[in-house]
């Protein structure tokens, strides 16, 4: 069953910590068990199959490690950076430590418990079950069990920089006086003495960004024995310091040495010091160093495509870096700490950070709720406290959502919910404030006016909205209708836009961009007018798209189930054209030309048809060319040009140029001038649908439905039923038996008779079908609210093409009573093209898709 680990640290009295991520045992009832590394969750694929739900419950972790008697005289801590979400460790049989929470580090000193020269069993039990009393409650992000990140064993001797002061670092960084022309530093440091009384030296050095020391402070210290001991060192000011920005991210360095009487070191640390300052003002936005900067940025959740939380560090850290190439100066770590190596690196390459803990769309009224908040928040600051990009500490997100969609509770309840709500607030705000005094604390608000109301919304510093015009409520441009209204109400708030942004498939494209079709056409649509909208507002401090990536949220249906798809890159960090669009205006450093193409996978066009192309740029002017003949040149405006482009059947070379920089892409279109099956043997229609949509799968894009045209094919009655209602109709979603949810969540209902005019031949033709079990829900919000018998409606009807029966009586939701993507296929000789028939028998047939191949 066990692995060992042999720990062998050097002899000194230097402390050390080593990481033991390799070898440990993991079983779900201890009796089975594998071997895995850490970082590790049981969720990485049970949240992405077709079953609903995924595993919350315990998961058993052990481990044998081996301490020499050399080190005896040292202490010994073990550190999980990570585990979701309530871990309870065990060391030789004995329970050392509970702790709730699965986003922020803990520690737990081991001395008393081990065994030396002998093997040492650690164990952690784990539980991501839903707990009333640890956040989140409720979220729309998938609650990944296990140990996620690092665990460490740290060995240090008795006299050491505080590990008990809530996992921090054991000192803290303050800064006082910082301006152009000065700045001073102040520390605050922890000392541990595990001995009795004794004398110890303390040294603070500060090196400039090239290495070069420029202060230092050193202290005689006498300890008492047995105690914590506070030092504050302040050092004199640093005249004409080298501030810290996003455009300029210079970083000093803290060195913190403490020795022992003789001068031998017992343990060391680094920090980077930033020089800035950062204030808000209602009315003009965002100040850095005493300039406006306009804050523009994304959020950004941990999980990864086939990893679940559980992600190598160094996949991680290029997010940092994509966000960062992709010009943005703020990012919003959402809605809990994220590995505290991506501050560092956001301290590196000048990245403001908001970041928060997980108290997302309810509270319970509690007082142990209360009390792990409470203790989340104080281990969220103090361990995050010393990196220079993190300006801004939140506490809640949306945190009145459930109450808003709330039918169950009584007005009293819901009143009393309220209370609750704004008490534990206050105490996280004050909590903040108290400990953070030089950071600005945040909160993000759903569109609801009960923040107004309960007053909330005036506690924070800064009040982040999280807005979705034109995806779930209103239309594209009531965006800056409702900010300028907030802004009148309410004029000595300071705002940010803190979330916005709508779906994309990468796999999906139009030339009729519509709300709620997951078009990458509609997420450019949304994009690009809510950059125009917030830019235009001196009083918005900026915005922060939601989300950087594509995330795992278990009960979503979007047209990838399990996932939401708000992200400007995919899953896989694949970037969506979105994410080139924001390079063209955020990033002024280098000349830039982006082809909007990739998405446009075996593009069909009819006909004369011309077909709508978006180029990206940071020029003002460019210059474009299809197949050698030259367009002309285009005024570049917000970033972008769009284009009608003549394509030509086959390949097509679209080149684009400024005085500085020329790009060029070739993309094969298939233009159809008659419907004959000469130069192409496939052909597909997404019926119910006004998009495009690429299959993977069988390599065929499915064109858009229209109404029967002679000649051409089309449906001769029924009506579109689809993703893009102003109202979440509860459309199928989570499909089993297909990984082409885009295909069957557009429908025709009620259709009787479609027509293909196609000419004789064999064709082999394939009809897919789902049942829609249709539901009525005010907004997306509420989708795991799923849909009960009682919503189902009975469907029954015959298919027939050219008159020939293909299914008897086909009932979708009889014969398949979950979701289920059905597929009836024949071979079919005609001479007078394709009629395919739907009678029904009872209620409205319903058909998602044609698919036809000539046979030769």
């Amino acid at each position: 069953m066990y692995l060992f680990f042999y720990v062998a640290f050097p002899f000194l009295c230097f402390s050390q910590s080593k990481t033991i991520n390799y070898g440990w045992q993991y079983s779900e009832n201890k009796t089975h068990w594998q071997t895995v590394n850490i970082p590790h969750t049981w969720n990485a694929k049970d949240a992405f199959d077709d079953e609903a739900g995924y595993r919350r419950g315990l998961g058993f972790y052990e481990k044998q490690i081996f301490v020499s008697s050399k080190e005896k005289e040292q202490i010994f801590y073990l550190k999980f950076n990570a585990v979701n979400q309530e871990a309870t460790v065990y060391v030789n049989g004995k329970k050392i430590t509970n702790h709730k929470g699965g986003y922020t580090a803990f520690n737990v000193e081991i001395t008393s418990f081990l065994k030396f020269d002998a093997y040492n069993l650690i164990e952690v039990e784990v539980d991501n079950s839903h707990n009333d009393n640890i956040p989140p409650l409720d979220a729309d992000f998938t609650f990944y069990g296990g140990i996620y990140r690092d665990v460490e064993l740290i060995k240090v001797p008795k006299q050491h920089f505080s590990l008990k002061d809530f996992a921090s670092d054991g000192f803290y960084v303050n800064y006082y006086n910082v301006s152009n022309e000065k700045a001073g530093v102040k520390v605050k440091v922890l000392i541990d003495n595990f001995e009795d009384k004794t004398n110890t030296y303390l040294e603070l050095k500060i090196f400039d960004a090239d290495g070069n020391l420029i202060r230092e402070e050193h202290q005689g210290l006498k300890l008492k024995g047995h105690e914590t001991k506070t030092v504050e060192v302040t050092f004199p000011e640093i005249k004409n310091p080298k501030l810290w920005s996003p455009d300029n991210p210079c970083l000093y360095k803290l060195q913190l040495t403490l020795s022992d009487k003789n001068g031998t070191v017992l343990d060391q640390k680094l920090s980077n010091l930033g020089f800035r300052w950062t204030t808000v003002d209602a009315e003009k936005g965002f100040f850095l160093n005493g300039k406006p900067i306009k804050l523009i940025g994304v959020n950004r959740h941990q999980d990864y495509k086939n990893y679940g939380n559980a992600v190598p560090i160094e996949l991680q850290k290029r997010d940092i870096h994509l966000i960062k190439n992709m010009g943005t100066n703020v990012i919003r770590f959402a809605h809990y700490p994220h590995a505290r190596e991506l501050y560092e690196l956001c301290d590196k390459l000048g990245i403001l950070v908001w970041t928060e803990i997980p108290i997302v769309n309810k509270v319970t009224d509690s007082e142990t709720f209360f009390e792990v908040s409470n203790t989340m928040q104080n281990e969220h600051i103090k361990q995050y406290y010393n990196y220079p990009s993190v300006v801004m500490l939140g506490y809640m997100n949306e945190i009145f959502l459930r109450l808003a969609f709330d039918r169950k509770s009584t007005e009293e309840e819901k009143k009393a919910l309220k209370t609750t709500t704004l008490k534990l607030a206050k105490q996280l705000e004050n909590l903040t404030r108290s400990l953070a005094p030089n950071h600005i604390t945040v909160m993000a608000c759903h569109l609801n006016e009960v923040y107004n109301e309960t007053g909330i919304a005036n506690l924070p510093m800064l009040l982040g909205w999280n807005l979705y015009f034109g995806w779930y409520d209103a239309q594209i441009e009531d965006l800056g209708k409702f900010l300028d209204d907030q802004h009148q109400r309410y004029p000595k708030r300071s705002l940010l836009l803190s979330e916005y942004g709508p779906g994309a498939d990468v796999r999906i494209f139009t030339k009729t961009p519509k709300k709620f079709d997951f078009s990458t056409n509609y997420q450019a649509k949304l994009h690009q007018s809510y950059y125009k909208q917030i830019t235009n507002r001196l009083f918005m401090t900026g915005m922060t798209a939601w989300n950087f990536a594509d995330f795992g949220s278990e009960f979503r249906g979007d047209a990838i189930p399990h996932v939401n798809q708000k992200g400007l890159v995919q899953y896989d960090r694949t970037p969506k054209d979105i994410y080139y669009w924001y390079k063209s205006v955020l990033d002024e450093g280098v000349p830039f030309i982006y082809i909007v193409t990739d998405n446009l996978k075996g593009l069909t066009v009819f006909e004369e048809e011309a077909f709508p192309v978006q180029i990206y740029s940071n020029q003002n002017e460019v210059n474009v060319s299809l197949n050698g003949n030259n367009l002309g040149d285009f005024k570049v405006d917000n970033g972008v040009v769009s284009i009608d482009m003549p394509f030509t059947n086959g390949n097509n070379s679209i080149a684009v140029s400024t005085e500085s920089i020329s790009e060029e892409k070739t993309i094969k279109v298939n233009r159809i001038e008659a419907f004959d099956f000469k130069n192409f043997k496939r052909f597909g229609i997404n019926l119910g649908a006004h998009f495009n949509f690429y299959d993977e799968a069988q390599n065929i894009i499915f064109v858009p439905d229209q109404e029967y045209k002679k000649e051409w094919f089309g449906y001769k009655n029924g009506s579109a039923l689809g993703m893009t209602k102003d109202k979440n109709q509860g459309l199928p979603h989570n499909i089993k038996n297909t990984d082409a949810e885009p295909l069957f969540q557009t429908l025709l209902e009620g259709c009787t008779e479609y027509q293909l005019d196609v000419p004789e031949g064999n064709y082999n033709v394939k009809l897919y079908f789902v049942e829609p079990q249709i539901k009525s829900t005010e907004n997306i919000y509420n989708l795991s609210e799923q849909s009960s018998e009682s919503n189902k409606i009975q469907r029954i009807f015959d298919v027939y093409i050219n008159d020939g029966l293909i299914e008897k009586q086909l009932n979708l939701a009889q014969a398949y009573p979950e979701k289920y993507g059905v597929t009836l296929q024949a071979i079919i000789q005609t001479k007078k093209g394709l009629t395919l028939k739907l009678n029904a028998i009872e209620g409205l047939p319903v058909i998602s898709g044609i698919l036809i191949e000539k046979i030769d």
